[in-house]
């Protein structure tokens, strides 16, 4: 039997796009959208394997949880869906940045409380394209998860099951082998070991201001500013961490703002200066309003190991 409660946000809120900053790809084995607009996603509590189906109507989210974690998972609702998130705090100091709040009043910072599950994605999406990523994601739930608790559909459709990312211990014994099945490098496979070794530590941040949080996930050997930012943007609804270190978000920031078509880490944060303490959700913006310089070199390399 599934647990139930509902959220009113006050003001205009967008379902799809809060929680879309958690979808791993389109084939996302624990993240679906149904046709009647309900968000699913699975998820490894600390009370255990939890489903939540999520269903915007008469001006709130009705949700519904199956599983060990599922009052977990109701209980945090609010957060996650951005209850502890301040829009009004933010304000725009250029027209693009004003023109994109304006035209995206429901755009909340959602906190997961999870940060296991976002980190190790993140690292999964160190230096390569999203499709690498995003497949290695895919193949390593789907061979190392577990079905979703409850009646969650998969990703492929209603015959396919959601999956539950593997526990801390599970992705630690992960062998050599299916890691290089899955197109994952040795670099980013030992800094998931060592993340997953490290899970009680790492968890215990989502009680940490995000400096400090950022500090303790930067202590691992392998997460660095970009990793950390990605991971507490998501796990803490982080209002103020910058993406430092990505291959194309100075590029979009710059010529967003300025047309510059060169732009690189120190620009991007000297142009993020007048929002400080907000800057990822003026990132979120500009990227919702924005645009990137015309292209003029290669696109980025997919280097498959599988084959290596």
């Amino acid at each position: 039997m599934a647990a139930i409660r509902s959220w009113s946000p006050t003001g205009p809120y967008d379902l799809g796009r809060n929680l879309g900053v958690l979808r791993r790809g389109p084939g996302d084995p624990a993240y679906r959208v149904t046709p009647d607009g309900s968000v699913w996603r699975a998820s490894r509590t600390p009370a255990g394997p939890g489903t939540i189906r999520l269903t915007p109507g008469g001006g709130g989210v009705s949700a519904e949880a199956w599983g060990p974690g599922a009052q977990w998972l109701l209980d945090g609702l609010p957060a996650l869906l951005g209850g502890d998130d301040d829009p009004a705090a933010f304000t725009p100091r250029h027209r693009l940045v004003h023109e994109a709040h304006r035209r995206n009043p429901g755009l909340r910072l959602i906190r997961t409380g999870l940060v296991l599950e976002s980190l190790i994605p993140s690292i999964l999406e160190q230096k390569v394209t999203s499709d690498e990523a995003y497949r290695a994601w895919r193949l390593l739930l789907s061979r190392h998860g577990e079905p979703a608790p409850g009646p969650a559909p998969g990703p492929g459709g209603p015959d396919e099951r959601m999956r539950v990312m593997p526990s801390a211990r599970g992705w630690a014994l992960i062998p050599s082998w299916e890691w290089h099945r899955a197109g994952v490098d040795g670099k980013r496979s030992a800094a998931i070991v060592r993340a997953a070794r490290a899970a009680a530590r790492i968890e215990e941040t989502t009680g940490m201001d995000p400096a400090a949080a950022a500090a303790r996930l930067q202590a691992v050997p392998g997460v660095g500013p970009w990793t950390a930012a990605e991971t507490l943007q998501r796990s803490h609804g982080a209002p103020d961490a910058v993406t430092v270190g990505d291959l194309h978000l100075p590029r979009i920031i710059g010529y967003s703002l300025t047309g510059a078509h060169r732009t690189d880490d120190a620009t991007m944060l000297e142009l993020l200066t007048p929002y400080e303490g907000q800057r990822h959700r003026a990132t979120r913006l500009i990227l919702l309003r924005g645009s990137a310089p015309p292209r003029r070199a290669p696109r980025y390399a997919v280097n498959d190991i599988r084959g290596l």
